[in-house]
């Protein structure tokens, strides 16, 4: 990233204020930037220097730069810290802001995401960073008001019964081919387009209260699926920004459902890249604000990617506690039905016991994740052909924790057949991890074998 946009004619007093308030010296300041500049992906070296350029010259490094800096100060001050407030305000009429903003009035909502969808094809948008700290508000105002009042609208043609079904089964549809064959796909990779050529159109609409509501949550899963997949394929900013629009979308149609569905995604997009205290937050967030009306089975995935991120965290009391609730709530979704979103279908006790191991993998259990496996029991492959494959990667690592060369080895094999069927940037990552695993057994040459079949996969896929 280059080093200033433009340098102000005055001192920035508001950044050194703030410096000063939280105990940072130029030095650490800098080095955090640039550790939080390497977990989005990208390569920078502030120094003492830029920091002194920032607070003396009034100079302003290039997006994202100002997010790492109010994220690096507010960590240590321990309360929110924006771009405005460290005297860098976002440069509203940058093209790279679009699909960030979380506006609480509903039309100007729609029309940025309207907006979003109707560039989300701009390279730019897979080029830029993440930052969890774009997040912030938009968490807030949903945890703050999760409804907006009312969801009618008078526009063009009137929405029909037939253009929601259409609308959830694009939905369903996309989200079981990124399960099976990930989110580089054609179909899954087609949810954006269905979201410009379809969504938005019926947006600007005619349509009641009740139709508008179903409406605006059958965008937010729409939005949701898309983020995903584009997450799967490592564009993080791409997914972020779906994923905010996905949220406001949620609080237009005032669904609870969907806000803490969408939220606890977003959770784990937090903890995939490396924020699993923020991602901790999110999911209690989610789980909290939606429990008085939202479905078991919602709450329990809450509660699965909360103890998701406390094991990123070390933190095994709180990731057991968290797994028991989710645990028993899939158990009262299973014995008393009731009305539950079909989008949730997924979450059953396979996937949690699949996840558990994870989890105990992470916090280092392994007899404790080889248990969870066993109750996880056989998952079809031909149905979800991602989910499995990156189930084998997790316990070949777990094998390796208990220094089990010869399971981890059929284990990995057995992921690199059936993830280089998936087009999957995720996936590709979990591969190169069961092989830096075995870097203390390099030089045996089944080892040697499985990297060089674990490359080609990969390389296949790209």
């Amino acid at each position: 990233m280059g080093t200033s946009v433009h340098p102000a004619r005055t001192a920035n007093e508001a950044l050194a204020q703030l410096i000063d308030a939280a105990g940072m010296s130029h030095h650490a300041l800098a080095r955090r930037v640039n550790e939080l500049a390497e977990q989005a992906g990208l390569c920078c070296s502030y120094t003492h220097t830029s920091v002194t350029n920032w607070t003396r010259r009034g100079m302003i490094p290039r997006q994202p730069a100002p997010a790492f800096i109010a994220q690096a100060l507010a960590e240590q001050l321990g309360r929110p810290v924006d771009s405005a407030e460290i005297g860098m305000p976002e440069i509203r009429e940058n093209p790279d802001h679009v699909g960030l903003d979380f506006h609480r009035d509903a039309h100007k909502a729609v029309r940025t995401a309207t907006q979003f969808w109707s560039t989300v094809h701009r390279r730019t948008f897979v080029t830029s960073a993440f930052a969890v700290g774009a997040y912030s508000t938009p968490v807030t105002r949903w945890l703050a008001v999760p409804a907006d009042p009312q969801a009618a609208h008078s526009g063009g043609r009137r929405v029909s019964r037939k253009d929601l079904d259409a609308l959830w089964a694009a939905s369903a549809d996309a989200q079981r081919w990124d399960s099976k064959y990930g989110g580089g796909t054609y179909k899954a990779s087609k949810v954006a387009a269905f979201l410009r050529k379809r969504a938005i159109p019926l947006l600007d609409g005619d349509y009641t209260d009740a139709v508008g509501r179903e409406l605006f949550a059958g965008t937010a899963e729409l939005a949701r699926v898309a983020g995903w997949s584009a997450l799967d394929m490592g564009h993080h900013a791409l997914a972020q920004r779906h994923f905010i629009q996905a949220l406001r979308m949620a609080r237009a149609g005032g669904s609870l459902d969907t806000g803490c569905h969408v939220l606890t995604t977003m959770a784990l997009q937090a903890a995939l890249r490396g924020y699993p205290s923020e991602a901790v937050d999110m999911a209690q967030g989610a789980y909290d604000r939606a429990r008085p009306q939202a479905a078991p089975r919602v709450l329990a995935f809450a509660k699965l990617a909360e103890a998701r991120a406390h094991a990123r965290l070390g933190d095994a009391r709180s990731a057991a506690a968290a797994l028991t609730a989710s645990e028993r709530l899939l158990e009262r979704a299973d014995t008393v039905r009731g009305d539950e979103p079909g989008w949730i279908s997924y979450y059953t006790p396979a996937r949690m016991a699949a996840d558990a191991v994870e989890i105990h993998r992470d916090l280092g259990l392994s007899a404790a994740a080889l248990r969870w496996n066993t109750r996880a029991g056989t998952m079809s492959a031909n149905d979800f052909t991602r989910s499995v494959g990156l189930r084998m990667t997790v316990l070949a690592t777990t094998h390796l924790q208990n220094r089990d060369l010869d399971q981890a080895l059929a284990d990995g094999q057995r992921a690199v057949t059936i993830l280089s069927h998936v087009r999957s940037t995720r996936a590709t990552g979990y591969l190169t991890d069961v092989v830096r695993a075995m870097a203390p057994w390099r030089r045996d040459p089944r080892v040697a074998q499985l990297s060089h079949d674990a490359s080609k996969a990969i390389t296949f896929k790209q």
